[in-house]
């Protein structure tokens, strides 16, 4: 049942002051709590079943006719519902132009043990990502791609991070996302007959000339200094991809996209040939 929003139009509401907090990792890990911010996000959050324990939302900033909807979808899903001022929402708001909607949910806290996997999946490991925006673009392009999992390794950046929510545009909540170390990750990924795919300036084949069909990982590391020698040396297979001006490497989300891509060309099912 949809519950009845209530008022906040004072900066120093309890609630506010407890949002404001969670705009700080510590405390966010502490409670267990993820900021959820803007229309694409909340919905996608609520296209995937996430349950949403408070919703924000500030008609000052509604920029359709459809935000609404989403406060009604947050109510009926159990959250209590809080219509903010202007000035207020402005104070929680992550975003320099606030769309009007907020949302609490649980962190995601995945494990190499929840993901669920078919014949030949199709993975990304991301090994030791430092921003939240390249996180962020790498799931999109994941989720894009149909990749069946994706596993952060030894994470430098928050994957609870409101940054890591926005720039996903709330694919974080489509895609199984899970968090183990590269020791763990390597030994599963051995033991479920998953090949693990490197990409380095240094390999003798180009990323299309290998089979991409199999159960594959695609590893990728950070712009700075690329794959640690762990992944390189176990790799099964090693691929470049062709580098033609100056620059000597792409953004880590950029070529996970070319090899994510060459997987979707290999594996698309393909008609009769015409004679």
């Amino acid at each position: 049942m949809n519950r009845s929003a209530l008022q906040i139009t004072s900066l120093q509401n309890p609630r506010i002051k407890e949002v404001v907090k969670l705009q700080k990792r510590p405390y966010r890990d502490e409670v267990g709590v993820l900021l959820v911010e803007g229309y694409r996000e909340v919905k996608r959050m609520l296209d995937n079943q996430r349950q949403p324990q408070v919703l924000f939302y500030a008609p000052a900033f509604f920029r359709g006719g459809n935000e609404q909807t989403l406060v009604d979808r947050s109510g009926q899903a159990g959250a209590e519902l809080f219509e903010c001022s202007a000035e207020v929402f402005q104070k929680i708001a992550y975003r320099d132009r606030p769309e009007g909607l907020l949302a609490l949910t649980d962190q995601v806290r995945g494990t190499l043990a929840d993901l669920k996997l078919p014949e030949q999946p199709l993975l990304i490991v991301a090994e030791s990502i430092e921003k939240p925006g390249n996180l962020g673009s790498l799931l999109r392009s994941a989720d894009a791609a149909g990749v069946h999992g994706v596993i952060v390794c030894d994470r430098t950046t928050d994957i609870n991070n409101p940054n890591v929510v926005r720039s996903s545009i709330g694919t974080l909540f489509s895609l199984p996302v899970v968090e183990a170390s590269s020791e763990e990750t390597l030994a599963w990924l051995k033991a479920h007959g998953i090949r693990v795919l490197a990409a380095t300036p240094h390999a003798t084949q180009e990323y299309t000339e290998v089979d991409l069909t199999q159960g594959v990982a695609l590893v990728v590391g950070t712009e700075q200094v690329g794959l640690s020698e762990s992944w390189m040396s176990q790799a099964d297979l090693q691929v470049r991809i062709p580098m033609l001006g100056q620059i000597d490497s792409l953004n880590v989300a950029c070529a996970t996209t070319i090899l994510l891509y060459e997987a979707v060309r290999q594996r698309r099912p393909r008609g009769p040939t015409s004679a």
